[in-house]
Order: structure tokens, then C-alpha cells, then sequence
């Protein structure tokens, strides 16, 4: 507070904060925001170079920095400049992601990344400022204070009972930083004080002048304007101090006469960057009300829910990616890549693969929201991140196959923990069967598959034909395979090449058409393949390690056998059996039973990319006309079926009538059930040509017993939600959720290959996991579960999701009340099947032993990313159990300490005989070092 001459307290005082909220890209692409964005910098930095009053914060994200700059870099010591001096407040994040749809550690790391290019140009802003994400994940306080951050700020989600502007948010290890909440209106709260007409933060309405032309008397209203705004504010801020006036809006520049309006205004109002601003707050929490876990509540914003299940192949295609550069790629190349040094080239690769990752994790981007152009970019970019992921792990595995023989594979176990799991090979098919063995000696199960033709081509060709047939060689490929031999007969006029899949013997074509030289008449040519199976093997590989199978004599029988028959499959762990109208009866040795798991329900959606919107007059579809299952496998080591249903769906939705067509679309939807050798679950894949539009389709699965509570895991936390949302706003508050490994509930869990939305239905006995939501719009202004428009009403015919779409899940019974290891073991085998490569090495070369990489153990610790860092092997995981525990790491290093997410040392670790144990507090995130 200010306090007058007399002694009378005035007004407190307002720090106005301009800024511009950049939503990289929306409702428009990339490239066509970034024309806009360098323009409002180009006039931003204009008038700070003329007025060195001027302040401005860049929205927390290093991106719009980097985009400006790639257009601009003779700004970048400009920029730096502003940076060094205060004035220009960048950073802490690369891109404002959406925390429900990035993986923890691709959090982490845009954290990282976008504090080092901030540091780069003279600062990091050290608040976590999380404008506009629709709601904020359990962990993010202590990820920013991992990070030395000790302020947050949001807006969406906090919950009805925050009655002030500050509040002590909790995660789930009782980090607790202090946060800012922007109530009445969020990161624009103050914009309707300087400008001709404000608009609500994410609106898409048209925006403000970039020049920033205000109102013609705005000096002589400001005054008014702003009393106004300290009697709204003033109730949020029971202590007083300085009220947070963000002025700003999407895709805006302040006025240009902003500093000449605050000086004028008096003593009572200054201009400041975010940063600035809490420079003069304390980080103490005492005496807050303290709020644990995520912030999902409806009660003060919307948090538009829909976003979890729009264009559900984005987030198909980001995890895996994400799965791919995290668990393969970085790890593959920290343990076993000779050239894992940080110029390496696989360095280089993964360094732009988490770029594109970071970059598609954005709340505009993964979430689905935007154009059907951006929506287009986004999944190229995801793509893009995949293909370097998996260009690493080529060159690590090609790098190791060398020493492994031709006709062996080499096999990767992406998890901290030894494993038996299957994996799918081809291998010579030698009379009695495929027969193989580790590089150790030990024997391995093997299930046949598949056995591939030997006879590829037989035809009859005139002689003149030859020199075309033999250009069908490609080097010395022939019908995708690789030429072994070859031979002549003049005799009976026969030209014979044995293919397979990789040969050492050399050739040339030459040779051939020198043997075909002065051939007459008709020729018959022969394309043989050996003998060849694809199998699946049960191998057994050690922690994050290597081993390799090899071809061998006899076929052992496996253990624990799958059978399958009379639509029952079984393993021993779980009984499944195909009922007749399709769904499942699951049935283990304990005698817990699920009944009717895997029914197919499609509902209208007339809503729109943000929130789904059933019609008045819903017609939902859940009985299919008909039922038939194809058997696919019958064990010993792996055993499918396809449960194989016809449904009439609605067409399409008419959002005049309320209601969905008349007019219907035949629908076959196939579901794949299949159970593997030691797995105590069920996989299932389910599978359909999507002809509709405006409906949502559900996987349903029964609980065994009535839950009052879900679990989902996600963003290294395991968060517990009721059956109800929090409401208040003007958003339908929905009980549908969003989970990434799994997500449990009455004694039943689900294993989930990626972000996805569910909801616990029924009074919490059965569960919905959404397949498809179909929405013709990006935003409706018209939504009967919203009553602000979330953004411009733009068609967006493809988020229709129209054409073949596939879902992959596991359904696993387990114990009641919070999920433990069983379940962690469970998803982490689920998500990360071993990676196999072929060997090359020489055919009667000894195949290498099994080696182990490193070995994490302890009740509930999660290992999240394993890298080489600095010339170290950097390690983190997290204690996901409400007890203390230890975690134990076990590898060849002989130096182990604990660092911070920027990479800053903390206490040493001991290690002892290649061990190194370390205590975790419950839900506690750790960063290790080890020294290889």
C-alpha cells in the first residue's frame, strides 16, 4: 500500500506488465503467425531502443525468441541486450506445453532447453509461468523448484477455494512453491485499461491494433479504468502489496504510447516485466492455503477437457515418439555407442528430435485445437522426431550387429530391470523347426508365426528377354532379398538364383551375363528363397543390456504355455473367454472376474475440438448386428483371436435439430485379443474404418468392484481423482480425465500406449476409454457444455478423424486402492517391447554374450530417461509409492552424485562394488550421475 501525506492509505499500487501471449501456432499455421510475430517484435524492440522506460515480458517461452531471431539475426545483440538489462524478460520455457499430453520428461526438458537459450542471451525470467495450459499436472511444483525456480503463476484450473491472489502449491512430495493465481481474466486482466476494446485470453477474436492505438481521451479515462481495477483486484489480496496488472492478449503488442499513459497515471502505477515483479515478492509459503497435486478444477476457467481425446492420432503419434528418443534412442547410445560423445552425431540427431518433441508438445499443438494446416504440421513434425529416434537407434544397433553373426539377432531391453518378454524374428526354417539360443548357450522358446514362400518367381522368358530380367538386380537385392548364389544350365536352359536375407558370399551381375552370353531359346529363371520363419521367442535380456539369439538345432518348449481354443484364450495368469456378443469374460487364478470387458459404444458429438457436446436427442450405439471370431494364433508362446463386429452407426450429427442423422454408415470394428507367455494381461487392438462424423467412440470395460475413485499415471506422478469434477465456471464440468501409462480403478487397470482420455462411469462400475471423438470444428460458439467461445469458429473437416483408425490397450486385474509395482512392472513391460536387430557380422563368428547396461531397482522407482550428459551417464527417476523407498542402481561406474534438472551438482553418492543405493522420499523426482 501507498501511504499519503496525511497518513490516509491510497490505493495499492499496480505493476503493469505489457506482454503478448503467442500461441505459435492455432487457427493459423506456423509460418503465418511467425509473419505476425516478427512484425509486433520488430515495433516492440522499435520502442524500447526509443524509450528506455519501456518493459516487456515474452510470454515465458524461448520459442518466440528463436522465431524472431531466425528471421531477424541481426537483432540477436539487440535482443541480448534488453535481455542483460532486465528490460526483456525470456524464458523459462522453450514453448508453453500442455502438461496432460507431454510426457514428464519432455517436460523436463523444455525446461531445460529453454532455460539454456535464455541464460544464453544474459537471463532466464525465474518464474514458472504457465499462462493459458488447460490445467497443470501434480508434479510441476517440484520440477520448478528442481529447476531453482520458486515462483509459479497460472490461470486455468485453480480450484473454487483460492480466495487469494497467492497460494502454496504442493506436489505430491510436499514441494510446495508459492504461486501466483491471475484471477479476473487471467493474462489480460489489464488489458481493457489501455486499449480501445480488450479481449478475453484465448478468444481468437480479431486482434488488437498491432500498432497498439488506443482510445483518443485514454489518458483522462485511465485513471478511472484503473481504480476500477484495483477494487476488483483488491479483494485477492487480503495482505495488500503491489497488484499484478498483465496487460496483453493473444498475438498483441501494447500501445505505443504505453510509458508516456503510466507516467502520467502518477505514483500509483509503474511498468515492469513479469520478472520484475516478483523480484520484490517473497517465495514463502507460511500462511497460504495450500492446494496439493493438479489443477484441474472448472470452478474459475475454462479448461476445455475435450482437447485430451481431439485428433486422437496426435497424440498417438507423440508418444510414440516420445517412447522412442527417451527409452531407445538416448539410452541405446549412453551405454552402448563407441561414439556417444557429445559432438557425436547420434548427439546431434537426439538434440533435434527433442526439439521437434518440445516444439509439438505445445497447448495449441499436441492438443489438437487448431487448423486442419497446423493439425497437418504438427503430425509431420511428431514424424519427423520419430524418424530421428529411430535413425539413433540404427546406428547404435548396426554399430553392435556387426559383431553379432549373419543370420543371429541382437536384442535390446529398453527397461532398468532384467526381462523376459517376446520378440518377433525371422529366422532360417531348417526340417524340424526354428531352434535358437542366447549368445550364453541358453536355450529360447519359440512359437512359429508365419513361414515365408521359398519359390519367389518361376517363369519362362525368350533369351532376347534375359539382359530386362536382369536388371531386375539391384546391386545384388533381388526380390527384396539378398543373392547368395547363382547358377547356369545350358542344358535344360535354366537360370537359378537362391536368395536370402543377407549373404556374404560375393557377386557380381556381370558374371551372370557372362554365363548368359550367346543363350538361345527359351529360358526358364527361378528366384528360390531359404528356408524361412518369422517367430516369437521368449528371451530373456538383462537390465537396459544386450544380448543375442541364435539360429540352433531343436526347439525347446517353452514354459508356462498359451493355449487357445473354443474362443478361451489362456496363459496361466489370466483366462479370457470371447462371449457371444463379443465382449470378454476375464477370469484369473484367484477367482476375480471382469464380465463383458471391450463393448463398443459410439454417441453423438456436437461439440468441437475443446469440448465434446452430446445432442439433445443422442442415439448411442453399443449392440453390434452381428459376431464372429477368426482365430489368428494358438501358442504356445502367444495366442489371438479376432472378435470381429458389425454396428450401424449415425452418419453424421445436425447441430439445427440437436440430434443425429437419419442416415447410417455400416461399421465393422475389430478387436484383437491376445494373451502372451508370463504377461497378466490382456492385450487387445482395436481396429475400424471410421465413415461417420460428429460422434465420439468408447472402449468399455466393467470394474470388478465399485470404485469412489480413479488412478491415472502421468508426468512422473500417479494422481487420484473422484468420480465428479469441480464446477463454477461457464464449462460443463465433465469427469473425463487424461492418463498416459495407465489408469485404475475397482480392481482393474488399464495399460495405455499413449495420452488418453477416460472417465469412470456407471457410479464408478465400469470405465470409459475414448477410441475416437469426430468434431467438425475448431470451436463452436454455440457449445452446449461451454458458454464462451474457446476460439474462432473455423471448419476443421479432418478433425472428423474419417479413414482406418487403430487403439492399442491392455486390460489387467489387480489388487484394490492405489496401483502398486505389479502395475508399474505391467505398464513399463506394455510400453516398451525389446528392440531386436538383425546381426551381420561373420556367419561362423561366436555370438557375443548377454551384457548388462544398468540396473535400477526399489519399490515403485520409476526410471524415466537414461543419457549421456557432460561425459557422464545422467539417470532420473521417481519413488511412485506413498512410502519411502530406496533406489538402487547397479552398473560399471565407479562415481555416482545427485544433480538438479539443470544439471547442477549436489551431494555425492557412495558407491561401493559398482553400486550405489540412494533413499527417496514418497513421489520424490531424482536426477543421478554416474561415471562410466
Amino acid at each position: 500500500m501507498r501511504v499519503e501525506a496525511a497518513g490516509r492509505v491510497a490505493s495499492p499500487e499496480i505493476v503493469v506488465v505489457p506482454h503478448t501471449h503467442w500461441d505459435r501456432e492455432w487457427y493459423l499455421p506456423f509460418q503465418r503467425f511467425r509473419l505476425r510475430l516478427v512484425s509486433l517484435l520488430d515495433g516492440v524492440l522499435d520502442r524500447m531502443d526509443a524509450d528506455p522506460r519501456w518493459r516487456f515480458t515474452l510470454d515465458g517461452q524461448m520459442a518466440a525468441v528463436d522465431d524472431y531471431l531466425e528471421i531477424r539475426p541481426e537483432r540477436r545483440a539487440r535482443v541480448a541486450a534488453l535481455v542483460t538489462e532486465g528490460r526483456l524478460a525470456v524464458g523459462p520455457w522453450q514453448i508453453l506445453h500442455d502438461e496432460f499430453l507431454s510426457s514428464g520428461e519432455n517436460i523436463v526438458r523444455n525446461l531445460e532447453l529453454g532455460m539454456r537459450r535464455a541464460e544464453e542471451l544474459g537471463a532466464v525470467m525465474m518464474v514458472g509461468y504457465l499462462p493459458d495450459q488447460f490445467g497443470h499436472c501434480a508434479q510441476t511444483p517440484q520440477i520448478l523448484k528442481l529447476a531453482g525456480i520458486e515462483h509459479a503463476c497460472v490461470w486455468r484450473g485453480v480450484p473454487d477455494r483460492v480466495r487469494s491472489h497467492a497460494f502454496a502449491w504442493e506436489a505430491p512430495d510436499g514441494t510446495a512453491i508459492r504461486t501466483q493465481y491471475l484471477p479476473e481474466g487471467g493474462y489480460g486482466n489489464a488489458a481493457s485499461m489501455f486499449e480501445e476494446f480488450g479481449h478475453g485470453p484465448s478468444s481468437g477474436a480479431r486482434p488488437l491494433d498491432g500498432g497498439g492505438r488506443g482510445l483518443e481521451d485514454g489518458a483522462s479515462l485511465l485513471p478511472g479504468r484503473a481504480a476500477g481495477f484495483a477494487e476488483a483486484m483488491g479483494r485477492w489480496y487480503p495482505r495488500g502489496g503491489p497488484l499484478l496488472a498483465m496487460y496483453g492478449a493473444d498475438h498483441t503488442a501494447p500501445a505505443a504510447d504505453l510509458a508516456d499513459r503510466i507516467s502520467g497515471a502518477g505514483p500509483g502505477m509503474r511498468l515492469d516485466t513479469l520478472a520484475g515483479y516478483f523480484a520484490g515478492e517473497t517465495t514463502s509459503v507460511d500462511g497460504l492455503l495450500h492446494v496439493r497435486g493438479e489443477l484441474r478444477s472448472h470452478a474459475r476457467a475454462n479448461i476445455l477437457p475435450g482437447v485430451i481425446s481431439a485428433r486422437v492420432r496426435l497424440k498417438q503419434l507423440l508418444g510414440r515418439a516420445e517412447r522412442l528418443v527417451e527409452r531407445y534412442a538416448e539410452p541405446l547410445t549412453a551405454l552402448w555407442y563407441a561414439g556417444r560423445g557429445s559432438d557425436s552425431s547420434a548427439r546431434t540427431f537426439l538434440d533435434l528430435a527433442w526439439r521437434r518433441l518440445i516444439e509439438t508438445s505445445c497447448h495449441d499443438s499436441v492438443t489438437g485445437c487448431g487448423s486442419d494446416e497446423t493439425a497437418e504440421q504438427v503430425a509431420a513434425h511428431m514424424a519427423e522426431a520419430e524418424q530421428l529416434g529411430r535413425a539413433v537407434c540404427d546406428l547404435v544397433t548396426a554399430e553392435r550387429a556387426a559383431s553379432v553373426p549373419l543370420g543371429s539377432h541382437l536384442v535390446f531391453n529398453p527397461t532398468p530391470a532384467a526381462r523376459t518378454g517376446l520378440i518377433t524374428v525371422d529366422v532360417p526354417a531348417p526340417e524340424g523347426g526354428p531352434g535358437l539360443v542366447t549368445g550364453d548357450g541358453r536355450p529360447v522358446p519359440a512359437q512359429t508365426l508365419d513361414i515365408a514362400p521359398t519359390v519367389l518367381d518361376d517363369a519362362v522368358h525368350p533369351a532376347s528377354d534375359l539382359p530386362i530380367v536382369l536388371e531386375r538386380v539391384y546391386g545384388r537385392v533381388l526380390f527384396g532379398q539378398e543373392i547368395r548364389d547363382w547358377s547356369v544350365s545350358r542344358d535344360d536352359r535354366t537360370l537359378t538364383f537362391h536368395v536370402t536375407s543377407r549373404a556374404d558370399a560375393p557377386f557380381d551381375v556381370g558374371d551372370v551375363r557372362e554365363a548368359l552370353r550367346g543363350a538361345e531359346g527359351e529360358w526358364r529363371v527361378r528366384i528360390l528363397a531359404d528356408p524361412r520363419r518369422t517367430v516369437a521367442a521368449l528371451v530373456e535380456v538383462p537390465a537396459l543390456g544386450l544380448t543375442t539369439v541364435t539360429p540352433a538345432a531343436g526347439s525347446p518348449a517353452p514354459d508356462g504355455p498359451v493355449t487357445a481354443g473354443g474362443n478361451v484364450l489362456d496363459n496361466g495368469l489370466l483366462r479370457a473367454e470371447i462371449r457371444e456378443d463379443g465382449t470378454l469374460s476375464l477370469r484369473t487364478p484367484s477367482g476375480q472376474v471382469i464380465e463383458g470387458a471391450g463393448r463398443i459404444v459410439d454417441g453423438g458429438d456436437l461439440g468441437d475440438s475443446y469440448n465434446y457436446a452430446p445432442p439433445a436427442a443422442d442415439r448411442v450405439i453399443e449392440d453390434p448386428l452381428t459376431v464372429h471370431v477368426e482365430p489368428v494364433w494358438s501358442g504356445p508362446l502367444l495366442a489371438a483371436y479376432d472378435i470381429v463386429r458389425t454396428y450401424r452407426w449415425p452418419a453424421s450429427g445436425h447441430v439445427e435439430g440437436d440430434a443425429r442423422s437419419d442416415a447410417e454408415e455400416d461399421v465393422t470394428v475389430t478387436t484383437r485379443a491376445e494373451l502372451r507367455a508370463g504377461e497378466p494381461f490382456l492385450r487387445l487392438r482395436v481396429t475400424f474404418d471410421n465413415r461417420c462424423e460428429d460422434h465420439r467412440v468408447r472402449l468399455h470395460v466393467p470394474l470388478p468392484r465399485q470404485a469412489a475413485s480413479s488412478f491415472a499415471e502421468g508426468q512422473f506422478a500417479i494422481t487420484e481423482r473422484g468420480l465428479t469434477a469441480e464446477g463454477g465456471f461457464g464449462e460443463r464440468p465433465v469427469p473425463t480425465y487424461p492418463a498416459s501409462g495407465f489408469v485404475a480403478a475397482g480392481g482393474l487397470a488399464v495399460l495405455l500406449e499413449h495420452a488418453t482420455e477416460y472417465e469412470i462411469t456407471g457410479g464408478g462400475r465400469e470405465m470409459a476409454l475414448t477410441l475416437l471423438r469426430s468434431i467438425g470444428y475448431l470451436s463452436r460458439d454455440r457449445n452446449a457444455h461451454r458458454d464462451q467461445p474457446a476460439g474462432p469458429q473455423l471448419p476443421t473437416p479432418t478433425a472428423q478423424c474419417r479413414g482406418l483408425r487403430t487403439a492399442g490397450f491392455a486390460i489387467m486385474p489387480c489388487g484394490g486402492g492405489r496401483p502398486g509395482a505389479d502395475v508399474l512392472r505391467a505398464a513399463e513391460a506394455y510400453r516398451h517391447d525389446l528392440l531386436t536387430a538383425v546381426g551381420y557380422g561373420h556367419a561362423t563368428a561366436p555370438a557375443p554374450p548377454s551384457r548388462e547396461g544398468v540396473a535400477i531397482s526399489g519399490d515403485g522407482v520409476v526410471m524415466t530417461s537414461l543419457r549421456s550428459r557432460d561425459g557422464w551417464i545422467e539417470t532420473r527417476m521417481v519413488a511412485q509409492s506413498d512410502e519411502p523407498t530406496t533406489a538402487v542402481l547397479r552398473g560399471a561406474f565407479t562415481e555416482a552424485t545427485r544433480v538438479d534438472l539443470r544439471g547442477r551438482p549436489g551431494l555425492p553418492i557412495d558407491v561401493h562394488d559398482g553400486s550405489a543405493a540412494l533413499a527417496l522420499r514418497p513421489w520424490e523426482i531424482a536426477t543421478v550421475r554416474l561415471r562410466p
